[in-house]
Parts: structure tokens; C-alpha cells; sequence
């Protein structure tokens, strides 16, 4: 017998033109469905204990409502739900019937949950769980119904078909935050918190504020995410081909990681973060550009009583001047550009006194002019010739122009020749360092290195990297390193010991001619070589420790378009679309 039937034309192409509602059944837009709704549940759950409900085979809209209760009227509940058992426990006992084993459980729940609601440990919530079956005839739905009410009944459910109310029970399915049956069931935080369906088996760690969603498990029907500031280390390192998705991945992490609260600072080789840092209001500093210059010289601020902060500057100077020179110095020059480097701050007042820290540091160009006056520094000072008057000087001829402060920071080195790539990179990581070890800015950070090889090909690059590596946890920042050859990495001790100091590990699709190092390196099972060898792009292996799972990347249409996509034909259609 139907009910009734509307038939309204849909409002701007939205909703359906007609629903036909019947007491167990809807027929909406040329299909039928049918709402359960749960009305039993079991005692005791595991984390993900709905996620079984997500692998069901055909059409399944999974609906959890939830209204938290104010703790002052959660305990007057509780506190008179308590006596009402305890009342029936006491008279059961006093005209010598059998105890209800099923009461005194009640009872106990109720006093635990009572106790722990006045620590202050758990809160209550009042949740519904409706379950709308789609087929596309009548007979189909009820055999549909009686599987999910079957799937529902192996995890303890008691899975009802709601009569007369199958309007209501399709609107409180559908995404509107509406529930129109209202057949809720009192739930506690821990109950609650079990209750989310997109755990994954095969990641055991827990989710901070900080998570953030990486992709589809391909294993099972439930979500990958990961919270790298939960982990004994904050650092990443992610290998793959070029062309498998490793910046389409860290961009959209950064992205979703910048939802969190997390500051983000990007070294980007190839202008490909331009579009996030203009999508989110992020700073973007274009080295190679004119006027634009970092002072290598500037002296970093104090990180704890005692530090010196010219001491480490001149350090960072004997590493940069190497990357410069482009080999290794040996003993006596390093003598040399020692006693240079701390000369050149003394000519421009600057001592080991800290009232002396804020005066206006030197540039190259000064400590050029101090090594060519010592005979034994004028081949150091020959070496650096090109970037104190040659044509690699516009980087660092004269004092810092900017230093810009945002949530998004996003330094490009495109412009920057190749011969200076490498000295960039180091450049803007010592930068980024400057403001992750500042202890007046205490805030989780993210540092994105991509096309890592340009500074791991140098000795002394792959050394200031592996220190940051180690001691980024320190500072509550976290290093992701991206690069497309896994010799880089794997090829060398600094590259290892880079990959030994990061907990996230993430390998997209390989080349076969660096598969057997990366098999090696990461004790990969054949499965998993082969996952990496036929993998298509965006699908990959998350490897943390002896956790390990594949996942898909996934993304919404506008951070696709807007956000990660690097395809010309893509980005055409949607700069066209959007004049």
C-alpha cells in the first residue's frame, strides 16, 4: 500500500524528480531503498568495529549521528538510571528471585561510567546509526536488506527496517546533519571514538590534532591516514619515479597538514607550489629573482641561555663555502677560512660579546676582501670569486631583502642557475632553521625538501641535511625529503642514515633499474615489489617500522585542479575555465 506520492520538479537540477513512499520501502529516481536503523548493540567493541560495514558489496549509505550531552545532565541521568537498577537488583533479591545477569552488567557500566564522567575522563553522547539499502527493484532490496541485516548480526548489531517512517529514515541518511527518526542510543567517549569506520588494520598508531589523510586503503574499505608528530620521529622521506605523484602526494599533505595548524615551509626547485601558496595565502619568495637576496652572514637568533649563535654561524659557513668551492675542504684550509670568517665579523663589530650579536653582519663581498689580503687564503678567495663579483653574485650581494613570515612559506629556486641550486637549497634550509629553532615560536612545523638529490649530491649538503634530520624532533618540526632516484638516498651512508631518521617512509612507483636497492633497503616482500613496479600514479607503500600499508592517493576535484595537479593540458582547461 503507498502512502503517498509527491512529485515536484528538482530545484536547480538537485534531488530527485519524484519519491514514491511506501511502509518498507522508497522508490527514489527510478531505483528502490529501504532504512534500518540500529536498535542493538554489543557490550564491548574494538577500534573500527563499524568498518565492516563499509566492505558490504552493493549501494550501502552508512548514517552516525551524534549530540554530545552537557556533563552536569549526563550525570543526573546516569545517577537516576544507577538507582533505577540498583531498585530492581534489590528487589529481585529481597523476594528471592534469580538475579538478571543482564541488570547487574547494567548496573556495573552505569556506576564505571558515572565515576569516570566526575574525573572528568570520558563525556556521553547521544548517536544513531541508520543504514539505507539501494537495489534497483523490490525483490533485489529484500535480499539486499536481509544481507546487511546478516553482515550487521555478525558484528552484534540488531539491524531493524523501520515501518511507516521511510521518508524520515532516507532524509536522516543523507548528508544534511538532520536526523529525522531520532532512535538514538547514549554512547561514552572510548564506545564513540571505536565507532569510526575508517581505521586501517594494518596502522596500529595513534591519530593526533595533527593527522592527516593520505589516501584509500587498497587492501580493505578503509581510509589511510597518519600523524607524523605522533611518531618517535617527525621526519618522512618519500622515493619514487618521476611522474608517480611523490609532489602531487606532498603537496596535498602540506595542503591538509596546514588544516591542522601545522606551518609549513617548502623548498621547491621547479615552481610547482606556486598555485598552493596563492590558493592558501602563503608567502612566496622568488630566489633568482631581482633584489632578492639572503645574507649568509645574518647571525641566527638564541635558542637557550648560553648558546652562541656566532659559533654556529661560522660553522654553517664552512659548510656553505664548501658547497660553493664544490669539494671538501681539507685541514689547513679550514684553518684559513676560519680565522677569516671570525675576522670579518670583528671588522664589522661583531664579537663573542651578545651585545654585539645585533649589529649589522658583513656580507661575502667582506670576507672575499679578508681572504684575498691572507696569502694563504687567496685560492679560497679565487673560489669565490663568482659569487662576490661574477655572475653568481645577485644572490648574495648585500644584505637580507626579505624575511617573510606566514603559515605557508615556499621558496622557489627555479630561476636560480644549476650551479646554484644546490647552494639555494642549503641557503633557504638554513633560513627555515633560523625559525624552527627559535624557542619564542614553539609551533609543529612541516619542512617540505623536494628534489632532495641537488643538495644530497654534495658531501657537505648531505651532512647539513642529516643534522637537520636528527634534530628536527627537538624543535617539534618535522622533514619530509622527496626525491625521484633512490640512489641518491640508498647510494650513501648520509642517505641512509637520513632514511634511518625517518619514521614515515613512503615508496610510490619504482623504476625497475633501482627496484632491487629499494627491495633491499627496505626488506620488501615480492608482493610489494611488485605493487611498486606495476603501480599506477598516486599509488604506493607507507612503511613505518614493521607497519606497512598500500594506499591510493586521494584528492577532492578542487585540490586536484586547484592545488596538485602538475598536467599542462589540466592546468590549460583550468586557467581557461576560470577567465
Amino acid at each position: 500500500m503507498k502512502l503517498w506520492k509527491r512529485t515536484a520538479p528538482a530545484v536547480g537540477g538537485f534531488g530527485p524528480d519524484a519519491i514514491e513512499v511506501e511502509p518498507r520501502r522508497l522508490q527514489v529516481a527510478g531505483s528502490v531503498c529501504a532504512t534500518l536503523a540500529i536498535t542493538g548493540f554489543p557490550r564491548e567493541v574494538s577500534p573500527g568495529w563499524l568498518e565492516p560495514l563499509l566492505t558490504y558489496p552493493g549501494r550501502l549509505d552508512v548514517s552516525v549521528h551524534i549530540e554530545p550531552v552537557p556533563s552536569l545532565i549526563a550525570s543526573e541521568r546516569l545517577r537516576k538510571q544507577l538507582a533505577r537498577l540498583e531498585s530492581g537488583l534489590r528487589n529481585d533479591h529481597q523476594h528471592g528471585r534469580l538475579l538478571d545477569p543482564g541488570t547487574e552488567a547494567a548496573a556495573e557500566d552505569a556506576q564505571d561510567l558515572a565515576s569516570r564522567i566526575a574525573r572528568g575522563q570520558a563525556k556521553l553522547f547521544r548517536a544513531s546509526i541508520y543504514l539505507t539499502v539501494h537495489a534497483t527493484s523490490a525483490t533485489e532490496l529484500d535480499d539486499a536488506c536481509a544481507q546487511v541485516r546478516a553482515l550487521a548480526a555478525s558484528l552484534l548489531l540488531d539491524a531493524r527496517q523501520v515501518t511507516y517512517r521511510q521518508l524520515q529514515g532516507w532524509i536522516s541518511s543523507l548528508p544534511l546533519a538532520y536526523d529525522n527518526l531520532a532512535m538514538r542510543r547514549t554512547f561514552d567517549t572510548p564506545a564513540l571514538a571505536a565507532a569510526f569506520p575508517f581505521t586501517s588494520p594494518d596502522l596500529t598508531a595513534e591519530l593526533g590534532p595533527t593527522a592527516v589523510l593520505y589516501g584509500a586503503n587498497l587492501s580493505s574499505a578503509s581510509l589511510v591516514a597518519w600523524d607524523r608528530f605522533e611518531q618517535p620521529n617527525h621526519n618522512s622521506v618519500i622515493l619514487a619515479s618521476s611522474g608517480a605523484g611523490k609532489s602531487y602526494l606532498a603537496k596535498l599533505e602540506a595542503l591538509r597538514s596546514l588544516y591542522a595548524g601545522v606551518e609549513v615551509a617548502v623548498i621547491d626547485p621547479e615552481d610547482e607550489y606556486a598555485r598552493l601558496a596563492s590558493a592558501v595565502g602563503g608567502a612566496y619568495l622568488h630566489l633568482g629573482a631581482s633584489g632578492v637576496r639572503l645574507n649568509p652572514f645574518d647571525l641566527p637568533p638564541r635558542s637557550k641561555p648560553g648558546d652562541d649563535p656566532l659559533t654556529r654561524r661560522a660553522l654553517f659557513l664552512h659548510t656553505l663555502i664548501a658547497v660553493m668551492l664544490g669539494e671538501p675542504l681539507n685541514n689547513a684550509a679550514k684553518a684559513v677560512l676560519d680565522r677569516a670568517i671570525l675576522t670579518t665579523y670583528k671588522q664589522a663589530g661583531i664579537t663573542s660579546e651578545p651585545r654585539t650579536w645585533k649589529r649589522r653582519p658583513p656580507a661575502l663581498r667582506d670576507l672575499a676582501k679578508v681572504l684575498a689580503d691572507d696569502p694563504q687564503g687567496k685560492d679560497l678567495a679565487a673560489g669565490l670569486a663568482p659569487y662576490v663579483t661574477g655572475s653568481h653574485r645577485q644572490l648574495f650581494d648585500g644584505p637580507t631583502t626579505t624575511r617573510p613570515d606566514s603559515h605557508l612559506i615556499v621558496f622557489s629556486l627555479r630561476d636560480l642557475p644549476d650551479e646554484l641550486k644546490a647552494v639555494g637549497t642549503l641557503l633557504t634550509l638554513d633560513t627555515v632553521w633560523r625559525r624552527v629553532s627559535n624557542p619564542q615560536e614553539r609551533k609543529p612545523r612541516l619542512i617540505v625538501v623536494d628534489e632532495a638529490w641537488l643538495l644530497m649530491k654534495d658531501p657537505e649538503g648531505a651532512k647539513f641535511l642529516l643534522r637537520m634530520a636528527k634534530a628536527a624532533r627537538k624543535h617539534w618540526a618535522g622533514l619530509s625529503v622527496i626525491t625521484q632516484d633512490a640512489a641518491d638516498l640508498l647510494g650513501s651512508d648520509m642517505g641512509q642514515a637520513v632514511i634511518a631518521n625517518s619514521t614515515t617512509q613512503i615508496l610510490l612507483k619504482q623504476a625497475p633499474q633501482a627496484i632491487d636497492k629499494v627491495s633491499d633497503a627496505f626488506r620488501l616482500s615480492d608482493g610489494e615489489r611488485q605493487l611498486l613496479l606495476s603501480a599506477e600514479r598516486g599509488m604506493g607503500l607507507l612503511a613505518a617500522g614493521q607497519q606497512r600499508v598500500a594506499f591510493q592517493v586521494i584528492s577532492s576535484p578542487w585540490e586536484h585542479t586547484a592545488v596538485a595537479t602538475s598536467s599542462p593540458q589540466e592546468l590549460l582547461d583550468y586557467e581557461e575555465a576560470d577567465l
